[in-house]
């Protein structure tokens, strides 16, 4: 008998082979996040304009309230991203702690008792039965046990383990199975990970924690993780506009200097003057260029980002989705292929019975009491598994589990008095069981092991009649080519032979078992392939079983859809492999190592890619994609490392999580076209100003007002706006493509430069300044005027289409802060004072002023008019867009339901 380890033993073992236990990343803190937030690459823009502009004030020729304003406006940004990400791995955190730790049986000084699987250590000796999951990795000493090791390596079906010949023989400081594809094979190793699925065993530990299969491929996740496609298009903006800034500052800086020494009759006459004369000049020239680079930059759109992740990423918590990092939300809608995993993702996870059929190819379980019964006794007396008190299948292997459910429990329980005289367990030899009761023998087994004793079946209404069995053996055939294993049941008048067939079998019918793919992501694959997103899944499976599920999903349709196995992928160079990439819609036998190669050859195609999982398989490639979604019933591992996880399981979710981020991108644009045409405007005007003879018409406190207070306000309400069907429609966006599109920034060039145009007359005309009588109403008329014609073009922006109060009832907060902003404006003008250098208007000037900005919406009416004319394809996107998902409450909900 065995006697287990001694506590000494125990601490020894412990010092020498370490703990149980998975190492994951510690938690980041709240500062780390914030840390993390600063990399950003327009953050790092705002701080190098903060640190000019601190310089210009510390020697007099800065405004330290904009200094103010800007470092503010990072530190809300930062703090704001920083606290949702933090909450974001909380609730991943707090979900996590709110799941019982697994526990084994082990025994210990002679006594078999149950420890948390963290306690194991190398020489242990663990009990396996049915529904264990194997707590490390070792050898079996005792008996023989079924396990699954999906969660291994994505292969559904059931491997057989015997126990070791001579376990004595086995060293366990030099026991060793590499991590290859032919390591969940060896008939007497088991791993971390698998769940044993039927017989009953003693395993001796060798490995534990991070020395394990599922420690080894955590190790793999160790790699630098991939900028999302968000980051990489906002550095590519930050960058452009800080080129743009600066090179369009340079220009003015020469240009005005030069005005000034031709003014002074040349480069002579100009130098001859007082040196701290031109030094001043120089100063004030240099003060205009940083305001110029200020204006160009959009400081709200952090914190635009920031706000619109948070809120989506609560919307998505309530549909149990948790969005482990913001930024992962974003990146689902820029998809541009999604590797998905098989078990439990597409499939369910489980074997089922999928179809019934009797002798006559008919499915009668349902119509026919006496087929519905016999069926009854040949499961029900004939099975290892059971129903515990709570409903759940308990003990036998997947098949008896998955003929039970098909049976129902209350069906089961009806049978149960029912006395079996006599039984035969299933072998590999005969493929059959049978169970003897009172005159009758019930039967279940493979097809053709019963069918070459059968001339018979038992129709609907209990009459027996002579069997087609070329009919029978053809529908066996076709499940089989969908992945189906099929089942046969029979019963005999003759009492039970051991290890012997009766001749007078009668058929009573057949069932198809499989994993099945679950309903819902037929739908889902279906949807998200018509949004553009190539759909490859990745399995363990063989490859017929493979290809028979994919073509059940929709996966494979056309004869160029290409199926691989993980021997054929290795064959195969990486550029041979890209050239086949838009093809290729399975790969089974995979090995995690071929996962994580084929998103490394997706994202050196510049694809942005998707993986989805569940199992320690799936992590090392789930690190690696840029987005990976893991599914809540999944292992720790992998739902560490994920970005998104699927609380439900639920590969619909993925489809409601590109939506989502295809809402957020679309959202994100609008913004920037808000954003760029006030600033374009700005600096246009700023820069022409000088020329003209005139005085900077927007001084720094009203410049920080519109870039930084009234863009947080717009970023509230552009980043509200509800999902479109219309995004699905999209395609997707690669990972270089720049966020700001041709379309965009002919609107922001339309726009910008009306207002530029409307600044300047407004600004020149006598008309306007005899209208305001003095130069502080006139100054403030125009303040005024600017900050209007941005909230009426901010209608514009939300709109494709000529109506722009399209679904304004699914973002109510629109009208009420763009109502906001235009009273606090009026509001400012009568406290604004000195600080804003604003003076009270009268009800005529807001009048004219209010009609002056109005006229923006008229004006991109006839550019959207025109841009309809020339490219009428846009007339097709503007009407889906009149149909919104649902409300920003619903949206949760019903979000894939179009």
């Amino acid at each position: 008998m065995l006697k287990g380890l001694t506590d000494k033993q125990v601490q020894e073992s412990r010092l020498k082979y370490g703990s149980n236990v998975i190492e994951e990343a510690e938690p980041e803190t709240f500062l780390d996040k914030v840390k993390g937030q600063l990399g950003d690459p327009m953050i790092k823009l705002l701080i190098a304009i903060a640190i000019i502009m601190g310089i210009l004030a510390v020697i007099g020729y800065g405004e330290w309230l904009e200094v103010a304003g800007i470092v503010f406006s990072v530190a809300l940004v930062t703090l704001i991203s920083a606290r949702t990400e933090l909450a974001s791995d909380s609730e991943y955190r707090k979900l996590k702690s709110s799941v019982k730790k697994e526990t084994c049986k082990v025994y210990r000084h002679g006594k078999v008792v149950e420890l948390e699987i963290d306690d194991i250590v190398v020489g242990d000796c663990i009990i396996l039965q049915s529904g264990d999951k194997i707590p490390a990795d070792g050898f079996l000493v005792d008996g023989f046990i079924k396990v699954d090791n999906s969660s291994l390596n994505g292969e559904s079906e059931e491997c057989k383990k015997f126990a070791h010949e001579d376990p004595n023989s086995v060293e366990l400081s030099t026991w060793n199975t590499s991590i290859t594809g032919d390591t969940f094979v060896d008939e007497t190793s088991v791993f971390r990970g698998a769940v044993t699925v039927d017989g009953s065993a003693v395993m001796k530990v060798v490995r534990v924690g991070m020395a394990t299969v599922m420690g080894e491929m955590a190790k793999e996740m160790a790699d630098n993780e991939v900028d999302s496609p968000l980051k990489v298009k906002l550095s590519d903006l930050a960058h452009k506009i800080s080129t743009f800034g600066y090179i369009g500052a340079v220009l003015i800086m020469v240009a005005l200097l030069f005005s000034k020494v031709m003014a002074m009759g040349g480069f002579g006459a100009y130098f001859s003057q007082d040196p701290i004369l031109i030094f001043k000049q120089i100063l004030e020239v240099v003060m205009l260029a940083v305001v110029i680079i200020v204006m160009a930059v959009p400081e709200g759109l952090p914190l635009m980002i920031a706000i619109v992740l948070m809120q989506n990423t609560k919307k998505l918590l309530d549909s149990q989705v948790l969005v482990r990092k913001p930024i992962g939300i974003e990146t689902a809608g820029s998809l541009n292929i999604l590797f998905s995993d098989k078990t439990g993702t597409i499939t369910k996870g489980k074997l089922e019975v999928v179809e019934f059929f009797d002798g006559a190819l008919e499915d009668s379980y349902e119509a026919s009491v006496m087929i519905k019964e016999q069926m009854l006794l040949c499961i029900g007396k004939n099975t290892g598994a059971m129903f515990d008190e709570a409903g759940e299948i308990i003990d036998g292997n997947a098949t008896d589990k998955a003929l039970l459910s098909f049976v129902t429990k209350e069906n089961y329980e009806a049978v149960q008095g029912i006395k079996v005289f006599k039984s035969q367990q299933f072998n590999s030899a005969n493929k059959y069981s049978a169970a003897e009761l009172d005159g009758t023998t019930y039967y279940k087994g493979a097809p053709e092991r019963l069918l070459s004793r059968a001339k018979y079946y038992l129709d609907h209404e209990g009459n027996v009649i002579p069997l087609d069995l070329a009919a029978i053996n053809q529908k066996i055939d076709q499940l089989a080519e969908k992945s189906m294993r099929v089942l046969s049941f029979a019963y005999s008048n003759s009492p039970l032979v051991e290890d012997t067939l009766p001749t007078d079998l009668v058929i009573i019918g057949f069932v198809g078992i499989r994993d099945d793919v679950r309903p819902e992501a037929r739908h889902a694959i279906g949807e998200v392939q018509q949004a553009g997103v190539q759909v490859v899944m990745i399995t363990g499976d063989r490859k017929e079983t493979a290809v028979a599920i994919a073509k059940d999903c929709g996966l494979m349709k056309k004869a160029s859809d290409v199926a691989l196995t993980s021997d054929e992928l290795n064959q195969l160079s990486d550029e041979t492999v890209k050239e086949m990439l838009p093809n290729i819609r399975v790969i089974a036998r995979a090995l995690p190592t071929d996962k994580s190669r084929m998103v490394r050859l997706a994202q050196e195609l510049n694809l942005v890619c998707g993986m989805t999982g569940d199992g320690v398989n799936d992590a090392p490639a789930l690190k690696r994609a840029d987005v990976g979604f893991s599914m809540g019933s999944g292992t720790d591992v992998a739902k560490e490392v994920g970005d998104i996880v699927i609380l439900d399981d639920n590969f619909k979710s993925i489809e409601s999580a590109i939506l989502y981020g295809r809402t957020i991108y679309n959202n994100i644009q609008k913004f920037i076209k808000f954003q760029l045409t006030i600033n374009v405007a700005a600096v246009a005007i700023c820069a022409i100003a000088p020329f003209l003879g005139m005085e900077q018409p927007l001084g720094v406190t009203h410049i920080l007002w519109i870039n930084l207070i009234m863009d947080g306000l717009g970023a509230l309400a552009l980043g509200s706006e509800p999902a479109l069907k219309a995004y699905m429609n999209e395609k997707p966006k690669s990972r270089t493509e720049s966020i700001v599109s041709r379309k965009m920034m002919g609107q922001i060039l339309v726009a910008g430069t009306y207002v530029t145009i409307l600044s300047l007359i407004f600004l020149t005309l006598p008309f306007f300044k005899q209208f305001f009588g003095s130069e502080d109403i006139h100054s403030t008329a125009y303040f005024s005027l600017f900050v209007l014609l941005a909230v009426f073009n901010a209608f514009n922006i939300r709109s494709e289409g000529p109506n722009l109060f399209v679904h304004m009832n699914q973002n109510p907060g629109f009208i009420k802060v763009m109502g906001m902003i235009v009273i606090v404006q009026i509001i400012l003008t009568f406290v604004g004072g000195k600080m804003f250098s604003c003076t009270p208007m009268g009800l005529a000037h807001w009048a004219l002023i209010l009609v002056l900005a109005v006229s923006i919406i008229p004006v991109d009416l006839l550019r959207k008019t025109i841009v309809r004319v020339l490219h009428p394809k846009t007339q097709v996107s503007i009407v889906v867009e009149e149909s919104p998902v649902s409300t920003a409450s619903e949206a949760d909900q019903k979000a894939l339901e179009f």
